[in-house]
């Protein structure tokens, strides 16, 4: 006989709350430590943040980037932020139905200066934005966008 338990996940982050190690272990076997972590958007705040998600020591990130350019530099850590928010998620270029999303900014101002995050489209199979750069949905591209400006500021205009 198999029978299926259906618990609110309410109840079981109140559980988790309340454990102590043993059972919070318990709890992370039975239903997967992602359960109990916080969002993406949460966890992330800096690159260094980025780089811990992705298992990536700070010292072995900058010892890759040994003379690089600004522009491949960024295009590197850019890499990083994309892959840490998208969680896994990896686009699907057979599937043309499958959005795939990247920041757009307007670069410039009324006065020919300046860079801004300015929106976030999505691409599909025929894009020319690199696979390796696009986030699975538009939430989390205007996220990256807004928190790494700099770094996509490099990437464009170094």
């Amino acid at each position: 006989m198999n029978d299926t338990l259906t618990v609110p996940k309410d109840k079981v982050l109140e559980a988790y709350s309340k454990a102590k190690s043993p059972r919070k272990v318990m709890l992370e076997n039975l239903f997967g430590i992602k359960t109990f972590q916080p969002e993406i958007k949460e966890r992330i705040k800096s690159f260094d943040d980025v780089l811990r998600e992705n298992g990536i020591k700070r010292v072995v990130f900058d010892n890759n980037c040994q003379d690089l350019t600004t522009d491949e530099v960024a295009y590197k850590m850019i890499k990083e932020i994309v892959k840490a928010f998208n969680e896994g998620w990896t686009p699907d270029w057979s599937n043309s139905s499958e959005y795939k999303y990247y920041p757009w900014f307007k670069m410039g101002s009324p006065s020919g200066g300046g860079f801004s995050y300015y929106d976030c489209a999505y691409w599909n199979a025929v894009s020319g934005v690199g696979s390796r750069l696009c986030f699975k949905n538009s939430d989390l591209a205007k996220h990256a966008a807004n928190l790494f400006l700099d770094i996509y500021k490099d990437l464009q205009t170094a």
